[in-house]
């Protein structure tokens, strides 16, 4: 199929996309990984396309004040290819090898994917267990969103129609940091089955967990994180861990029904926690 007639705005500069955004009815085109075949399949409709491709300043990877600042536009392969995330964000540098294709990781971006807040994407789970912070701004100002509350369901967040995400910023690791990541797929590079990740100190006082392609959105496990801290992490935890998995409002899919995904999310989380754990 063939995406339905829209206007397209190749913006320069920042200021000149946030006006456009601002005047019309425009979904911000970033990797188009998504949005494009979205389009094609008329599952949406913009009015207007606003290219952010040549738009200076919206792409890299800096540290500012211990934390680790990444701009919207960057893209996967580059953060595959950065130092510093694979020294101040291990888990995002382990997860992305199993984020789709690395053709499809040359385009996509990290804005562009937390801004579509896919419920079976890695990164919006990896940006709830690294407790990170969503920069978005309009013609009106600039404002900043936990990531515990900017995903608020099915491909829905808590950005304005208007607003641009313009960078990601996470903590810095420390280098005790303990991670684990798992994803279970049919194949390597499918959409995810069910998918976890965790970020824990090194004494397992604070843990976070977040699943992915469980629920209608990324979400965190908070009382499977209650179960955890704190404790030695040893089998009998972990099980009251995989039982606490219950608080989580599981969605069945084209993929596997309600009751599969709680048995996959089971088995994610043992699986990640034996990396936390290693």
């Amino acid at each position: 199929m063939k995406a339905p007639d829209f206007d397209y705005h190749r913006a320069e500069t920042l200021e000149a996309a946030l006006a456009l955004m601002a005047e019309e009815d425009a979904f911000a085109l970033a990797g188009g990984q998504s949005l494009m075949p979205m389009m094609n399949l008329r599952l949406t409709a913009p009015e207007a396309l606003v290219d952010l491709n040549a738009v200076d300043g919206l792409a890299g990877v800096r540290i500012e004040d211990q934390r680790l600042t990444i701009g919207a536009m960057t893209r996967y392969a580059a953060l595959e290819a950065s130092g510093e995330v694979a020294e101040h964000a291990p888990l995002v540098s382990t997860a992305l090898p199993y984020i789709a294709h690395p053709a499809i990781r040359n385009r996509g971006t990290i804005g562009g994917s937390c801004a579509l807040a896919d419920p079976a994407a890695e990164m919006p789970a990896l940006l709830l267990a690294l407790g990170a912070e969503v920069h978005l701004q309009n013609v009106k100002g600039a404002r900043s969103v936990a990531a515990d509350e900017f995903f608020l369901g099915l491909y829905e967040t808590a950005r304005e129609d208007d607003e641009l995400v313009v960078a990601i910023q996470l903590p810095v690791a420390s280098k005790r940091q303990r991670i684990g990541f798992h994803e279970i797929t049919r194949r390597h590079g499918d959409y995810a089955m069910a998918g976890c990740a965790i970020v824990a100190t090194e004494d397992l006082s604070e843990v976070r967990i977040a699943f992915f392609a469980v629920s209608d959105r990324a979400v965190r496990a908070r009382a499977a994180e209650a179960a955890l801290a704190g404790t030695s992490g040893g089998k009998a935890e972990l099980e009251n861990a995989v039982a606490a998995l219950s608080e989580i409002d599981f969605a069945g899919d084209m993929n596997a029904s309600t009751h599969t995904k709680r048995h996959l999310a089971g088995v994610a989380l043992r699986r990640a926690w034996a990396e936390v754990m290693a």
